[in-house]
């Protein structure tokens, strides 16, 4: 299997400090907009931070939502959503009641003051243990007391109990990763995670 990622550049996301996180793990990967540099990717990571709206109009304004939909729900290259990109995966967000990429049988929502303690505060910011709920290739090697670093107000509600890869507690459980065939997700950054992270980058850059 290639080491070749592929780091989708829609002008909102972490991407150099990924870049470096893949490298420091022996792959090699390339930050692009380019839609015939897409066209050749052999594994994708759709990084993400901010606003949901912002994303899928930067998305569509660099013209990349076909490219993807084709690369991902036709020719299933292997994708990895981190933060925002694992939300825009989602069909909806309330987030501006905004329409996401559908991939997923899911929806965006946001954290409600009303459920959490009052001493936990949105946004849900540092460190948190992960419980994998499914054990696909991506978690391989992962035990039980893996934790990732996590900065978001919203989260992920999938229709499907099949779709939740693991998940994390802010007040109650929630899902943290997804899984569709060849598309994952995951709510946390990796590229912030240090050996968990570097862990299961590894995973996706061998395994898929």
């Amino acid at each position: 299997m290639s080491n070749d990622i592929t780091i989708i550049d829609y002008g909102i996301g972490n991407l150099a400090s990924i870049k470096n996180m893949i490298k420091k793990i022996g792959g090699t990967s390339i930050i692009t907009s380019d839609k015939s540099e897409i066209a050749r990717a052999s594994k994708i990571i759709l990084p993400g931070v901010g606003a949901f709206g912002r994303g899928m109009k930067n998305l569509k304004s660099k013209g990349l939502i076909e490219i993807l939909n084709e690369k991902v729900m036709v020719q299933k290259t292997p994708i990895l959503g981190i933060c925002l990109g694992m939300q825009l995966m989602t069909g909806h967000s309330e987030e501006g009641d905004v329409k996401g990429l559908g991939w997923i049988n899911a929806k965006t929502t946001k954290f409600s003051k009303s459920m959490l303690p009052k001493h936990l505060k949105i946004p849900h910011m540092g460190w948190a243990d992960v419980e994998i709920k499914s054990n696909p290739q991506l978690f391989d090697g992962a035990k039980t007391d893996i934790r990732y670093y996590f900065v978001h107000s919203y989260h992920v509600l999938c229709k499907k109990d099949t779709n939740v890869m693991a998940v994390s507690t802010h007040g109650f459980e929630f899902c943290c990763a997804i899984v569709q065939d060849n598309i994952l997700g995951v709510q946390f950054h990796p590229e912030k995670s240090h050996k968990y992270g570097m862990q299961l980058l590894t995973n996706f850059m061998n395994n898929y």
